[in-house]
Order: C-alpha cells, then structure tokens, then sequence
C-alpha cells in the first residue's frame, strides 16, 4: 500500500473474490461463443479495435473555434476570433507568430497570434493533492485533457485582384490564380472549423504586413527574435524601406530616426542602413530631369563611421554570396572621406581607417547670416536682437572676410559701447553681456586650414561619404558649434531659392547625425530654438528639395518634437530606459518588447512602408566595423 491509496500499484490476485477478477467470467456475461447454453462453452470474445485517429494527414495548427465568440468588429476590442491548436503543433505555436485563414471563395485572412492559453477541456478539479501527487508521478503532461487557445488579431485581407471568383467553391479555391496579390482591411467574418495555418510564402505575408518587394534594405522579417522562414530560397523575409515615386516619396527624404541604447548594435545597424543609400545603382530624379546618387553627410561624435571605406575582414564569401542573392550593397565604400575640424590644438588621429583626411575650419563670415552660432551660451530674446546688430554693424564695416579675432576687438571699443547706449540702440547692460557670452569661440572659427566654404564641391559629392569626426575635440560648446554650423549650411542650401553652392542644391543629400539629441534638443535659450525651427523646416521640406534626415540617439526623450514629429521611420533596438521607450511611441505590443531585445533586433515603426513589424538586422557589418 503507498501513500496514495487506491493509486498503488495492484495485481489481479489482491482482488479476489470479485466478479469481473477473471476474463473468463467477464467474458462469459458480456458476449455470445457460439454456444446457446448458458456458459457452458465460454470462450474470450475478441474484439476488433477501431482506430479513433481521423484519416489523413493534419494541414494547419488547428481550427476556428466559436466557444467563446466568433467575431470581427469595426472596434478592436469588440473582435473575437480565436483558434484551437491541436496538440501536436502546441510546441512551435508562438505569440507574434502570422496565421491565414482562408475563406471559402479564395480570398485569406491574415492575421497574428496576440495571447495563448490553456483551457479546461472538461469539468474537473486538477487543484487537489490526489490529481497533482499523480500529475508529478508521470513523465509527461496529457495535453489531450486541455483545450490549447490562441486569441487571434486579424490584420488584413489578402486576395487575388482579377483571378478572385466572387462564387464560393467547394474546394476553397477560387477560379483563377495567377492575379496580383492585394490587401484590404478586414470586413468579413471566417467560417466556423476553418482550418487556420501558419503564413508561410513570402508574398503573402509580405501583402497581409504591406511590406514593399524593393527599397532599401533594413533586415529580415523576425517574431521573437528568430527569422521568419519560408519554402522559398532564401527562406528569409527580407524588410525594406520603399525608395521610389510610384508609391509617393521615397522614404529617405521623409526622415529616420535610430533609437537604441550602449551595446544594442545601433551603430552596427546604422552603418549596415547607410551603406544601402550608397548603393552604386541608388538614383533619384531631380528637378532638372537628371538622376543623381545620393550624396551622405554623416557627423560623428565618437569617430566610427570613417570606417565604412573600409571592407569588414569578417565578411567571408559564403555570406558575401547572400548579401548578392538578396540584393544588398555591401563592401567598404571607396569613395568615403573624413573632413576634419581643424579647432584649436586638439589633433586627430585616425589608426582605425584608411579614409582620406581632408582638414578644415569655419569661417567666422558664417556667423553673418547665422547670429545664433556664436549665442550658444544662452543669449535671451531680448539680447539677441542687439548681438545681430552688432553683427551687421562689424560685417559693414570689415565686409565679408572679417574674423572673430576682429570681432572680439570691435566689441573691445569702449566708444562703441557708449554711442550705443546714448542712442538708445543698445544698453550697456545688454552689452556687455553680449561681450561675455560671445567669448569662448576663438579656438573654432578661422584655424590654420581651409574653409569649409570653399571644399563644399568636395564635402558634398553624388555616391560619396563625408564623416564630420568630432570625438577629437573635448569642448562640448566647440563640438556643438562645428555640428550646427556645417549642418545649418546644407540646410540653408537646399531649402534656398538662389542658392550659392549648386552641388548642395543639385545633389539628393542624406544628413546623418549620432547623439542627435546633443544637438536637437528642446531648450529655452535662442540658439536653440532657432536651430529646431531650421530643422523643422528642412524636415518638412526633405521630400520636395531631397534632403533626408537620418538621426541616431539612445535618448529620443531629449529630441525636439517638432522635429521628432516629421520623422516617418522609426527603428528601435534595445532600450532600457521607460522615458526613452515612450517616446518613440511604437505600438503597446511592440513596445513591451524593446527592453528585453537581443543585440541586432529591431522593431520597425513606419506607418506609410507597412504594419509595425519585428526584425533582425545582418549579424555582420557591411562594412569595417570595431577597433
């Protein structure tokens, strides 16, 4: 006897005495032998087993299931769709996972899993001590006793325009079949026992997700961290960006924004991303009825992006074979410089690539039409006024080649000073602040080195790389400075209507920028609300002058939303902050996600290329990649 009672272990013998110990006697009752007598020629009766297993093979996870409701609702909440899956796929069956439902005339729905769960498939008790002690005494688990449930979303529907029978047929088939794949939203309810299974041919799912065949290349299509694969060759799904006029504007020139924490691979996946804008057959139209490469002007706080004119050691040619198959841009990028901030002593050393060095310096004539570059230490709104004209006043008299040094003496003049103040122009006070928060910038403007303005025609170059290093430099006034400056010239080029530098205005640009945030932020101070509103405007204006912002940050709370707000794509990889996570407003779902995401995954949120989607970027760098 064990502690379980009545579920030891027994033999026939500890039975005895019972009517039905022996097979004989209970044979004897319950069949006929033959004999009419009664029970005089008893003999076991065998009976003949029957298979209770359905005939055929199982095509699919499982079916509708109309327990618990069976309906589809203008209003989310109101939907009810869910699915049994039957025991055997119960392992692979995963939240994320896209399913099809098809419909008796052809046409599918599409269609996620959102929640899992198991039910009781009978009305019992399996909270007591007997049904547990038993459960943990057995080697597996009898998932037959349950209903395993999967709560589905559905996304879209997918038919065949032009083959699509509008009469159902028997079959589930519709007449025709070699149609365009379309999608529409849902507006129709499956049928009760439909068989549901797993998406699993590239163009469906890329139909039921809205996701485009061409554009540039992001990374392959994932649930849960691991690729989805199909029957096709390559079994990835690969994700783009759509790059063309057929469906609007491509969406380069409608803004990027990279948004990921240390060690989450943003830079990896950012070089990987920028290295396709620099495909060698990436053209765009341009105003005049010429095609032209895109050029990438890349700033680059901690100096890793020099390195994409190099080829990454690692690529082998196994995987370069992929990358040819699939139709992605790789290799070093030969026609990649770094354009060096010549500021004050700090010097530039550059072991890690074999870019071009081009050196560098910001003319303090820039500063004319851009009072702002010389009030980063906060001038308010009632002192900048006065700073521009004192600025115009310096630049009458010293004409366009007046320097900061000059500038600096010009503001010395105590005369100067005085005249203002007797004429109401400019307050003493005012003044001599301007003197002070102007001070600090003669390490930057007018080095031992060209102008930027007269290296634009090598800065800006259709199919080549200009890196901004300014790791170099450990002034955070200086660096910020340099940055605004470069990028408000292009900024200004392009959006002007009689620009002075054509290549800027001829030329589809990319500007990349890391740390967006040091420089893109919300403040109260003028200079930087005169560099959002520059920003906004290129930003709003990127699609018709193609200029095309691609930003990096792992703190996409401190970016500007007027800027933010333009951005159409967003990519995010791991982020650990709650503040940070918010901000990139992704979909509930996918943001739950984000801070338990390996290196290399990325969720995609680009409402006008396809439903917000999970990826995986290349485990490898397109390019060099690390010191």
């Amino acid at each position: 006897m064990t502690d379980l009672g009545d579920f030891g272990e027994f033999t026939e013998d500890d039975d005895a005495g019972g009517d039905v110990a022996s097979g004989e006697a209970a044979s004897g009752r319950t069949g006929s032998s033959g004999s009419d007598g009664g029970g005089a020629d008893v003999q076991d009766d065998d009976f003949e087993r029957v298979d209770v297993s359905p005939a055929g093979e199982d095509d699919g996870v499982g079916t509708v299931a109309v327990s618990a409701g069976l309906q589809i609702a203008e209003r989310e909440e109101d939907t009810q769709l869910r699915a049994y899956v039957t025991t055997g796929n119960r392992p692979r069956v995963r939240i994320g996972k896209y399913l099809l439902v098809p419909y008796p005339d052809g046409e599918k729905l599409f269609c996620r899993i959102t929640g899992l769960e198991y039910e009781q498939a009978f009305v019992s008790d399996d909270a007591n001590e007997i049904h547990s002690r038993r459960a943990m005494r057995r080697d597996g688990i009898d998932e037959a006793d349950y209903k395993f449930m999967a709560t589905l979303e559905p996304m879209s529907i997918i038919f065949e325009d032009g083959a699509a029978s509008e009469m159902p047929r028997e079959d589930g088939d519709a007449d025709g079949s070699d149609g365009e794949l379309k999608r529409r939203m849902v507006d129709r309810v499956p049928k009760p026992e439909t068989v549901v299974r797993e998406a699993s041919d590239t163009e469906e799912i890329k139909t039921g997700l809205k996701m485009p065949d061409d554009g540039v290349f992001l990374g392959h299509l994932s649930v849960g961290g691991e690729k989805v694969r199909t029957a096709a060759e390559p079994p990835t799904i690969d994700y783009r960006l759509k790059d063309d006029y057929s469906d609007g504007d491509p969406l380069l020139f409608r803004h990027t924004l990279v948004a990921g924490g240390t060690g989450s691979g943003k830079t990896h996946g950012a070089k990987n991303v920028l290295r396709q804008f620099l495909a060698e057959d990436r053209t765009y139209p341009m105003a005049d009825g010429r095609e032209s490469r895109p050029a990438v002007v890349m700033f680059d706080p901690q100096d890793e992006y020099a390195q994409m004119h190099d080829d990454n050691p690692d690529v082998d040619d196994a995987f370069r074979r992929r990358l040819e198959r699939e139709g992605v841009a790789h290799g070093g990028v030969e026609d990649c410089k770094a354009f060096v901030p010549k500021v004050g002593e700090a010097t530039y050393a550059a072991d890690h690539h074999r870019a071009e060095q081009v050196e560098f310096t910001i003319p303090f004539s820039m500063v004319r039409s851009r009072p702002w570059l010389v009030a980063s230490a906060g001038l308010n709104d009632n002192q900048y006024p006065a700073l521009k004209y004192l600025l115009k006043r310096f630049f009458d008299d010293h004409g366009h080649s007046g320097t900061y040094s000059q500038f600096r003496s010009f503001l010395d003049d105590p005369a100067l000073k005085e005249e203002l103040d007797e004429a109401g122009r400019v307050h003493e006070a005012t003044f001599d602040a301007i003197k002070r928060r102007t001070y600090g910038f003669g390490d930057v403007f007018d080095q031992s080195a060209r102008s930027i303005t007269d290296v634009v025609h090598e800065f800006v170059r259709p199919g080549g790389m200009s890196v901004v290093p300014t790791y170099h430099v450990t002034d955070s006034r200086q660096t910020t400075t340099v940055v605004l400056a470069l990028a408000s010239l292009l900024v200004d080029q392009k959006l002007s209507n009689d620009p002075v530098h054509d290549r800027i205005k001829e030329t589809p640009l990319v500007l990349g920028m890391d740390e967006a945030h040091n420089f893109l932020t919300d403040a109260e101070d003028v200079q930087a609300r005169k560099v959002i509103s520059k920003f906004t405007d290129a930003a709003k204006q990127g699609r018709k002058e193609r200029l095309g912002l691609f930003l990096i940050t792992q703190d996409p709370q401190d970016v500007a939303d007027p800027v933010f707000k333009q951005v159409n794509s967003t990519v995010v990889l791991n982020l650990g902050d709650e503040d940070a996570i918010s901000a990139v407003n992704i979909p509930a779902n996918l943001e739950d996600k984000v801070p338990y995401m390996e290196k290399g995954q990325m969720v995609v949120y680009s409402p006008d290329n396809s439903e917000p989607v999970e990826i995986v970027g290349l485990s490898k760098c397109l390019t060099k990649h690390g010191r």
